[in-house]
């Protein structure tokens, strides 16, 4: 499977490798393919320089070492297109993750839980690993 990873789980696995952050990525990276789209790699660089500044070179190890499938987010989003979303700021999130047809978005970010939408399946790292882990 095709499986995105928004920023929130990102900063987690990067700052936070636990246990359970480890086997996420072990079984994603193991068993399916990690989509990172342009969007959440900027805004992934944006707050880590902001609130982490000496983990910037850290973070350039941890994405050169991470496998995954790089995804371009359109800039311009007819928003009339796509399922509404409560935080504007996520619509880029959710057109990259239709538009590159994931099977799975991971995220902690609760307005994706409020929509109704069949694909992506939407999922916390925990209701993945029950899952399919």
């Amino acid at each position: 499977m095709r499986i995105m990873i928004d920023t929130n789980i990102l900063i987690s696995i990067f700052l936070f490798p636990t246990p359970a952050m480890r086997k996420l990525v072990d079984n994603i990276t193991g068993q399916h393919t990690i989509v990172l789209s342009s969007y959440v790699i900027d805004e992934l660089k944006t707050v880590i320089k902001r609130k982490f500044p000496t983990k910037d070179r850290a973070l350039d190890i941890f994405l050169s070492e991470l496998p995954f499938d790089y995804a371009y987010t359109v800039e311009k989003i007819d928003a009339d297109k796509y399922p509404s979303i409560r935080d504007k700021k996520d619509l880029p999130v959710l057109v990259s993750a239709i538009t590159e047809d994931v099977e799975i978005l991971i995220t902690g970010d609760k307005d994706f839980f409020d929509m109704e939408i069949e694909k992506p399946e939407i999922l916390t790292p925990t209701q993945f690993l029950e899952k399919y882990g």
